[in-house]
């Protein structure tokens, strides 16, 4: 949770009128809705054996198809590849990289860890990343991240969740739609009340973090 709060204050959200863009330019929704196929998942469940409450919310970026290079979509699955290779190689995401850089690398040299790694993977099922994100699940339209902590640790966590990056097209409206949907939970031990595991302060920074990757990872597969 303080890796966030130091990234959002680090990063180059210095300016109101940055801030007024983001918000401008993405969508987001919190609570997600009760139908949300993530409740559902095999990862969630498999995570969150306890049901314990969750902080949750997705962000989505609508992008005419005309402004989106086309090769993307002309073959299932890239587009959504590609979107990925944008969040995870992008500028929103590099100081929080480079962080993680500093602390793991040396630990981890098989995970992905450079700039050029990040931007030209295909994120298959088992693909680990900063010794912090592990891909475990992949569709057409989705590659679905476990966060909240290194995978070297693959059991119960008191800091878990799900990341899931997703592309679709609108073709009723002629759009392409980019999400990045977060939940994080405690999954190890049974957590009283309602609220989920980050702090307000936090879930406040988080959800403008979550704006600024997905308008620098959108950035990629656009013309």
């Amino acid at each position: 949770m303080g890796l966030i709060r130091k990234t959002i204050l680090g990063s180059a959200l210095a300016g109101g009128s940055v801030f007024a863009y983001l918000g401008a330019s993405t969508t987001l929704i919190s609570p997600l809705p009760r139908d949300d196929p993530i409740w559902t998942s095999k990862s969630y469940k498999k995570l969150n054996i306890h049901q314990n409450p969750v902080t949750q919310d997705i962000v989505i970026k609508r992008i005419p198809l005309a402004k989106i290079k086309p090769e993307l979509l002309q073959t299932p699955g890239a587009l959504v590849k590609e979107f990925s290779r944008g969040v995870w190689s992008g500028l929103g995401y590099r100081y929080q990289r480079n962080n993680l850089s500093r602390k793991y690398q040396a630990e981890t040299p098989d995970q992905l860890w450079s700039v050029e790694e990040l931007a030209r993977s295909d994120y298959q099922v088992g693909t680990k990343l900063n010794d912090h994100f592990e891909v475990v699940e992949q569709t057409p339209t989705e590659i679905v991240v476990r966060c909240g902590d290194t995978p070297r640790n693959p059991g119960p966590r008191p800091s878990d969740g799900l990341f899931v990056i997703s592309a679709e097209i609108d073709e009723k409206r002629g759009e392409a739609v980019l999400g990045l949907k977060s939940c994080f939970f405690n999954g190890a031990t049974k957590m009283p009340g309602p609220r989920g595991p980050m702090p307000p302060l936090t879930e406040h920074l988080h959800r403008w973090y979550a704006r600024l990757w997905m308008v620098t990872g959108a950035s990629k597969v656009m013309r």
